[in-house]
């Protein structure tokens, strides 16, 4: 009897065993769990942990709650100015209703993936080029709009959407970079022009100062000699202005008519005219001139007849 007993107690601890290890389930952390009894959804969804269920009769599906990053593949089309762009772009979305995510579409992955397609298409075509390259922030927000709309229905929410990259054909690409290259030679030009502009201005400046004090003119000549001669040349070849050529004159002209000046007035008679010239001379020349003049001797006057005229014929 105790045998028969304790064999009944071991099967039922054995049929135990069997029948807990068949109900029993655990749910992860980032998961949640849905039942399906006879084929009916039960409004219980399992949280996190150890949990329960009827063998052969209950079916547990889990649902992962973690957010999933899918890319989305280039998708090639024509931009409203008539572009022809590649754009790839990757969704950030979540499942926030395990039961709906699993009773209303039959893959929401795929479904995901297939409408953040066909958005980022309808995108392109309505953006420009400029949009896509400078204005990616708000196509995402937009393409995000797009995209959460229809999600929502799914038990699904989209948490971001970032469009990648932008491949453009090889005669866009040099177009764009010609363009770049005149907008920067434009920039250039202008700001040399502006400097030349800011230049002359402050030249004009020095030239009323140095026109007030010529001196300032041999201050800067002086000045320029010093520079140049700083990079040790062998050869410096000056400019002398004829204005400083006659500054020194002016400063070591004397009284008129003496000879420490250098200058004389001679005069020189020929053919019945005088004619009185006032040069700067040396001494010497000075000297050499008169004693020349002082030798020559006076011409007579040769403007007698050549020819003796021929005696008139009687009765002409």
């Amino acid at each position: 009897m105790i045998e028969e007993l304790l064999v009944a107690v071991a099967g039922a601890a054995a049929a135990a065993a069997v029948y807990a290890g068949a109900a029993a389930r655990v749910v992860k952390q980032y998961e949640r769990g849905v039942v399906f009894r006879f084929g009916r959804l039960r409004n219980d969804v399992r949280s996190p942990g150890f949990t329960m269920i009827v063998p052969l009769v209950d079916r547990l599906h889990k649902v992962n709650m973690q957010i999933v990053t899918m890319p989305v593949p280039a998708q090639e089309g024509i931009t409203r100015d008539n572009v022809t762009v590649r754009v790839d772009a990757v969704v950030y979305f979540k499942v926030v209703d395990a039961a709906d995510a699993l009773i209303r579409v039959e893959d929401y992955k795929f479904a995901v993936s297939q409408m953040a397609q066909t958005s980022l298409r309808s995108i392109i075509g309505k953006s420009d080029l400029d949009d896509l390259l400078s204005n990616r922030e708000k196509l995402n927000q937009g393409l995000e709009l797009m995209l959460d709309s229809p999600a929502m229905g799914w038990g699904v929410a989209i948490d971001r959407v970032e469009i990648k990259d932008v491949s453009l054909p090889e005669t866009m690409k040099r177009s764009m970079a010609r363009q770049a290259e005149a907008d920067r030679e434009r920039r250039a030009r202008v700001i040399n022009a502006d400097a030349e502009l800011q230049a002359s201005k402050k030249l004009a400046e020095a030239a009323e100062v140095m026109s007030d004090q010529p001196a300032a003119l041999q201050l800067r000549l002086l000045q320029t000699v010093v520079a140049v001669a700083a990079e040790k040349n062998s050869t410096l070849v000056l400019p002398f202005p004829v204005e400083l050529l006659r500054f020194l004159e002016r400063s070591t002209a004397g009284p008129p008519g003496t000879a420490a000046t250098g200058t004389a007035s001679w005069s020189a008679t020929g053919a019945g005219e005088a004619a009185a010239v006032t040069r700067p001379f040396s001494e010497a020349y000075l000297r050499g001139a008169a004693d020349a003049a002082a030798r020559v001797e006076p011409v007579e006057d040769l403007t007698g007849a050549s020819v003796e005229p021929v005696p008139a014929e009687d009765g002409t």
